[in-house]
Parts: C-alpha cells; sequence; structure tokens
C-alpha cells in the first residue's frame, strides 16, 4: 500500500474520529443543537424501536470488529497498516449515523433542583469524560486510533503492549468505566438519556465479557493473576503494586472503543 495513501486515510479517520467524539460529548450532555433529550420527534413506541436498534447497530459494528476471528479475515481484504483507521471510521460513521437519527422522548425521570446537587452531577459527568480520555493515553492513544499504524507502514514496528499503570491498577477497564458514569451523570434525565445509559451500560458490561475472553486466550495466567488482583469496574484501591508490562498482543484488544471504544474495539 503507498505509505502517502495510508498516512492520509489514517489521519481523515482520526480527524472524523475527534470530530464525532467531542460531539458525542455535547450530544449526551445536551449542549448540542440535536441531542439524546432533544432529537427528532416520534411517538414513544417508534422512538424505543428506532433507538435501540441504532444502538444495536453501533454495538453490533464494535463488538464483530473487535474479535480475533474477524480481524484475521478482514485482514485477507484490508492491509494491517490501515485496518485500525478502517475500524476507526467505521465506529465514528455509526455513531455520527446513531446521533443525527435518535429519537426523543421527553418524559423527565428525574430533574435535580438542589443546585450543589446539579453542580455535583455536572462534575462527574466531565470526570467520566476526562477519565475516558485520560485512559487512552494510559495504553497508547495513537495505536488505538490507527495513527501510529499507518506512519509506521513502511517500517512495521512491535505494538506497543500495555501497562497497568495509573487508573489501570485501580480497575481494569477504566475507559469502560468513564462511559458509564458519564452516560449516568445527568442533571436532569429524560426517558431517552435513561433509555441511552441502560443499553449501553448493558453493552460495556457485555463487551467486557467477550474482551476478557480474548485477554485470557492470548495471555493466559498472566491476565488471570491481573483480573484476581484488580477489581472489573469498581475500585477498591489496594496498596500500591509495582506496574506490570502485558505482552504487546493484548494492546490491540484491551479496551472499551472500546472501544470510542471506542473509543476501543
Amino acid at each position: 500500500m503507498n505509505r502517502y495513501f495510508a498516512i492520509s486515510y489514517g489521519a481523515m479517520s482520526y480527524a472524523l474520529f475527534l470530530a464525532v467524539f467531542v460531539y458525542a460529548i455535547g450530544f449526551v450532555g445536551g449542549l448540542t443543537p440535536r441531542s439524546v433529550d432533544d432529537a427528532v420527534v416520534a411517538p414513544v413506541g417508534v422512538a424505543v424501536v428506532v433507538d435501540v436498534l441504532l444502538m444495536t447497530l453501533f454495538a453490533a459494528q464494535h463488538s464483530v470488529m473487535a474479535r480475533p476471528g474477524f480481524k484475521r479475515w478482514w485482514t485477507r481484504y484490508v492491509p494491517t497498516a490501515v485496518e485500525r483507521s478502517t475500524y476507526v471510521l467505521c465506529a465514528s460513521s455509526v455513531l455520527a449515523l446513531l446521533m443525527w437519527q435518535w429519537r426523543s422522548i421527553p418524559a423527565v425521570v428525574w430533574d435535580i433542583d438542589w443546585r450543589p446537587a446539579r453542580i455535583a452531577a455536572w462534575a462527574l459527568f466531565w470526570l467520566g469524560w476526562a477519565i475516558v480520555l485520560a485512559s487512552t493515553f494510559m495504553i497508547s492513544h495513537f495505536e488505538l486510533f490507527g495513527l501510529r499504524q499507518v506512519f509506521n507502514a513502511a517500517r512495521p514496528q512491535a505494538e506497543t503492549g500495555f501497562r497497568t499503570t495509573l487508573f489501570y491498577r485501580v480497575v481494569r477497564h477504566p475507559l469502560n468505566l468513564g462511559f458509564i458514569v458519564a452516560f449516568w451523570a445527568a442533571p436532569t434525565m429524560t426517558a431517552a438519556h435513561l433509555l441511552f445509559a441502560i443499553v449501553t451500560t448493558g453493552w460495556i458490561l457485555l463487551a467486557i465479557q467477550l474482551e476478557e475472553r480474548d485477554l485470557l486466550a492470548v495471555l493466559g495466567a498472566r491476565y488471570a493473576a491481573y483480573r484476581e488482583t484488580v477489581p472489573m469496574l469498581v475500585p477498591r484501591f489496594p496498596g500500591r503494586r509495582p506496574a506490570e508490562r502485558i505482552s504487546p498482543p493484548a494492546a490491540q484488544r484491551f479496551s472499551c472503543l472500546h472501544s470510542a471504544r471506542s473509543v476501543r474495539r
């Protein structure tokens, strides 16, 4: 593959991801013209069906394309150098479709009136997104989103690997934890937002099980030991433990996007 084409393709995919990711923050927080709380108007039944189908499509794309078997098949047709960028492009496109076609259900489930509590909810919202972004840099942000692969297309290098530092010493999936916090920290929770939070949280929990199965298959006893000592999502803040480097293949499988996820795949 032409190296300059690979770099241009990877940069385009990353730029699209950044635009969609920033808009997604506003979409979930009700800060954009079209948001999870205020979107296309539809009858409640229609809105529920359409929204669930959109989230199912998003989850299916992430979960299927993240599996090792799909990667082995996919890279027979897509050059390895742009495989990750293609994943990022597909994920960003599906998320953009979700936000574009989302149906609102305006019924209010809760609305926090007490100002200190409302400020605390907003603080949690931004903390969740900060955890998501920070977690990507604690593994390898530019490898996670395909840029490292396209820039090294002419001279392939070993994957960066995954190091259990900072957040990864406290929980195994901090990126997913950040998403859950951001999705649920809503000063005003509409029915559509609640549906979004419930479905995405359920998918995250399922995706973690699939991902950990893949990690165990690759890393075996090393990941099993890590799983025994570090909780999945709820921190318990154990005593300090030395940083541990997990072998390189884990870098392309440890997420969330995904996950996003992803997000990591």
